[in-house]
């Protein structure tokens, strides 16, 4: 039961919300959200490329293949019904689904998924680089991607999976826009870029009802969507940019959600009526060691932090509820990941392994990190943890953009820092964390390898570049277990955990799905009992 008391703090926000003031619970058909949405500089899908724009897109739009709502983790039929790879002709083809309709009733065509592609490539906005990376130009992309009938035809130029392929398909940027409507409004040759930032033109689950930058997002159910209309009849998220004005909120009852509650306020929720979920997060956290540091390239270093890491100290305190134990670069929650968690805080057999390589201790490293909590707190603790062995870090806080900069220049001794994928394909990690063909200081790449200065061994290299073009699906994802699990043995980058997120919500809310990334944030099987 939501508490009936109210304050006029609703009304002094002056948010823009269709319901009246004096309602005591937020309509039965509407889910209310409340939740910072000023991270939003795009909505469209050729330029969208926010976190909060991610979830728009994926509820408003479709791809030719998904990862739905009903199973985050599998990769499904979205606008295309079947597909068929011909990995050594370098395609993919498409059947598209019988009925699919965009919001605005025009059925979804092939000619749509050629203007869509063709759209991003020759826009060349930021997330672009998700699909040229298949070898698509603004001059090849008419030949790299055709259509006939309810027929697709996607090539590649790359030594590429077909599951590569698909994956990168099924990225934001990938989303199918309704090419008639668009056109319509197309401004000096924007190709529609402009209006689509204040309204959509998608087939997804939801209609775009009302968009009002860094104040509000109305979404309306679509009743045509081809797997069916939302159990929802509109979702509302206003920006609220303070967590503990979304406390006060959810426990009055005048929102459903609370998207951005820190750990303390969800440890002080107003139990009666509401809970919390928890959901993994894509990102891995991890702590590096600069190989270019003479102290730091002995892989008994390496082995002995993998012990002086206290993780479950850590995730039962100070990042209780904001991440959890994983030691492999790919996250858990997706195909080929690598759950297995060997490593445990154990100085006494780190020791043994410093002596019996003949280490000699103490050793003493800098240690950067982003001034700000977590950050600081595990640093702290890491601190405490590898002095136990004679590790003694120094701490060198500073801005997140101190700290990226020093790693791009690979001027650090020890890094503590995550890493996150661009799209959830495992080559995408794979490639930052098991694969460094030219470790020269004049070739730059971003990635935790090259930046940690590690060579990665010739071996490792290849492995890293036959999963990516094996053409079986079941043996490419375990050639990324294997990866991971050598990773996780022999590297001087310490994985050490995956973010989660918690989401505190109102008791008769079931339904929502937060996957891994903010592309998987879903609403269409939302219930309110």
């Amino acid at each position: 039961m939501k508490h009936l008391k109210r304050t006029l703090l609703a009304s002094a926000l002056m948010l823009p919300l269709a319901m009246p003031a004096a309602m005591a619970e937020t309509p039965a058909d509407v889910l209310v959200v409340a939740q910072n949405i000023d991270d939003i500089v795009a909505i469209d899908p050729a330029q969208a490329y926010e976190f909060t724009s991610g979830e728009l897109v994926s509820n408003l739009y479709d791809r030719l293949v998904q990862y739905d709502a009903v199973d985050t983790t599998t990769l499904a039929p979205g606008l295309a019904a079947e597909w068929t790879a011909d990995a050594e002709a370098k395609t993919i083809t498409f059947t598209l689904r019988d009925g699919a309709t965009f919001a605005s009733g025009n059925p979804v065509t092939a000619a749509d998924v050629i203007y869509s592609f063709s759209r991003v490539v020759k826009l060349n906005l930021t997330p672009a680089f998700i699909l040229t990376q298949l070898g698509w130009t603004a001059d090849n992309i008419g030949d790299m991607v055709t259509g006939e009938g309810n027929t697709v035809t996607v090539k590649y130029d790359g030594d590429f999976s077909p599951a590569f392929v698909l994956n990168v398909l099924a990225a934001r940027p990938a989303s199918i826009v309704d090419s008639a409507l668009v056109q319509e409004n197309e401004v000096d040759g924007d190709m529609g870029n402009a209006w689509l930032n204040a309204n959509a033109a998608g087939s997804g689950p939801f209609t775009l009802q009302r968009y009002t930058a860094g104040q509000m997002v109305r979404m309306q159910s679509n009743p045509t969507y081809f797997n069916g209309a939302p159990a929802i009849d509109s979702v509302i998220i206003r920006h609220v940019a303070e967590s503990a004005t979304q406390q006060l909120l959810l426990e009055q009852g005048d929102v459903d959600l609370a998207r951005n509650l820190t750990p303390d306020q969800v440890a002080s929720l107003d139990s009666e009526g509401l809970k919390v979920e928890t959901y993994p997060q894509a990102a891995v956290h991890f702590l590096s060691f600069n190989q270019k540091t003479d102290s730091l390239t002995d892989p008994s270093v390496w082995e002995a932090a993998r012990y002086l890491v206290d993780y479950k100290g850590m995730t039962d305190s100070i990042i209780k509820g904001q991440m959890e134990v994983h030691q492999a670069f790919w996250p858990k929650g997706f195909p080929g990941s690598y759950d297995e968690t060997p490593f445990s805080y154990d100085p006494e057999k780190a020791k043994q392994i410093l002596e019996e390589a003949g280490i000699e201790t103490p050793i003493t490293v800098t240690l950067d990190v982003i001034n700000a909590a977590p950050f600081t707190d595990m640093a702290q603790s890491l601190q405490a943890s590898f002095a136990d062995a004679g590790i003694n870090f120094e701490i060198l806080p500073g801005t997140g953009s101190q700290v990226i900069t020093k790693y791009r220049e690979r001027s650090h001794e020890a890094m503590l820092l995550y890493w996150g994928p661009d799209f959830m394909d495992p080559h995408s990690n794979a490639k930052a964390f098991a694969y460094n063909s030219d470790n020269s200081d004049d070739n730059y790449a971003a990635t935790t390898t090259w930046r940690n200065a590690w060579a990665v061994p010739t071996e490792m290299n290849e492995k890293t570049m036959a999963a990516l073009s094996e053409s079986d699906a079941d043996t490419r994802l375990e050639m990324y277990r294997e990866l991971q699990q050598e990773v996780q043995a022999e590297s001087p980058i310490v994985i050490m955990f995956q973010a989660t997120y918690q989401v505190a919500m109102d008791a008769d809310v079931s339904g929502y799905v937060n996957g891994a990334t903010s592309d998987f944030v879903y609403y269409r099987l939302v219930e309110k009992d």
